[in-house]
């Protein structure tokens, strides 16, 4: 006969404790000594100390440390069988009041169980890595469907979040919470008329682990813009490792590097027109005067496209180069090319037109660079405010050109 104060072992594994109460007729709650209370089966447990003296003795317990009732649930529908590699919750010490003996077979059905198996990390976990994940809930009506939106934690870190979009130039909280290594938490449900809602998202991450030491990571804040049109194409929605169906994936950080935001670094931009191709020991691109146009000349084993990208439009009495800068106008091949490297090629075909019609007077330039993420955009518009500030610039006319263009106009 098993008591409340018996202490005991387990039979099919290591460990044991003290019989702290029970769970209906078949479970037993042994409190080990760090004072978690382990359900276990009473056919699994072997008395090995008792005394009948000790049945009124009170034990103290540790609180669940569980979630929260406000804590975000983790998605388990449409996990791959290659993640989460090991998805678990761990497990807390804080202090609790001790409990009541456990005299009455009510109460300890009522007993909260305070164990949570400790968290499995992963090999190569430790650098951060977290997605932003769009998923459709009928992909075979993907022009009808509404959409899933989750948040990926793919490291041994936890990840408190918030998820914002933006408004004009403030933000709305969409959704905030915790989510656990290696798993990944439902964020919302919206339909095709919230799209335009999702335009501008950011979301912010601060990462930790719980009992135990760990080296402090940077809070993340990226913000992204997402294109809504994605959303009423198939081929969009491409396999992952996250889900079992095609998603729309984000990277928010990827082995601690954060994604690109939406507002441009100044400083990273210089850093990137005019790089070496090489980085230092830190992984920082290192850099050459601007004057120096070794960058230029890594471009002297590329052709240029045959075909001109450049085209005169008659427009009433006045005519207007139109310049297209998108890379697959300008080379026959981007093969070994970084994103740098493409960038600085398509900056240099934009000197060279300005260069050509300096002295145009009132000369109208239409430069298409696309709307992408922006990145070439800016950095024509910076170059127009500092090296060409005499000219005057603004977007070109969006029936013509789409939302990708800018007009300059020769002073």
């Amino acid at each position: 006969m098993i008591k409340v104060g018996d202490k005991v072992r387990f039979l099919s594994s290591t460990g044991g404790g003290v019989v702290s109460g029970f769970r209906g007729k078949d479970i037993v709650l042994v409190e080990d000594e760090d004072g978690f209370e382990i359900p276990t089966l009473r056919r699994e447990v072997v008395v090995v100390d008792t005394d009948d003296y000790n049945i009124a003795k009170v034990h103290t317990s540790a609180s669940t440390g569980g979630r929260g009732k406000n804590k975000p649930v983790a998605a388990t529908a449409g996990t791959s069988g290659s993640w989460p590699k090991g998805k678990a919750m761990g497990a807390t010490k804080n202090s609790s009041p001790a409990s009541k003996p456990a005299t009455d077979k009510d109460d300890d059905d009522e007993r909260p169980v305070t164990f949570r198996a400790p968290v499995e990390e992963r090999k190569g976990g430790d650098q951060l890595s977290a997605y932003l994940a769009f998923v459709p809930i009928d992909l075979h009506e993907v022009t009808k469907t509404a959409f899933e939106a989750y948040l990926v934690n793919d490291c041994n870190y936890y990840l408190r979040f918030a998820y914002y979009s933006a408004e004009g130039n403030s933000y709305r909280l969409r959704a905030t919470g915790e989510v656990e290594p290696n798993t990944k938490v439902f964020i919302e449900e919206f339909g095709r008329e919230q799209l335009g809602e999702l335009e501008r998202v950011a979301v912010q991450l601060l990462a930790y682990k719980r009992d135990k030491s760990f080296l402090l990571k940077p809070a993340v804040d990226v913000q992204l813009r997402i294109d809504g049109t994605k959303f009423y194409k198939l081929h969009t929605f491409q396999d992952n490792d996250f889900f079992e169906q095609p998603a729309l994936v984000y990277t928010l950080v990827e082995n601690d590097r954060i994604a690109r935001p939406l507002v441009i670094d100044a400083q990273r931009l210089k850093s990137e027109m005019y790089g070496s191709g090489k980085t230092d020991r830190q992984g920082n691109p290192t850099t050459v005067h601007p004057n120096d146009n070794t960058y230029v000349r890594r471009y002297e084993d590329r052709r240029d496209k045959q075909g001109n990208p450049f085209v005169v439009k008659r427009r009433g009495d006045e005519d207007v180069l139109v310049v297209d800068l998108h890379i697959g106008e300008l080379l026959d091949t981007t093969a070994g090319l970084s994103a740098a490297d493409m960038l600085q090629y398509q900056l240099k075909k934009f000197h060279e037109v300005m260069a050509a019609n300096a002295g145009k007077k009132g000369q109208r330039i239409v430069f298409i660079h696309g709307k992408g993420d922006g990145v070439l955009r800016h950095a024509i518009v910076n170059e127009l405010n500092y090296r060409y500030k005499q000219h005057s610039y603004q977007d070109a006319s969006f029936q013509e050109y789409g939302y990708g263009a800018t007009q300059v106009t020769i002073k």
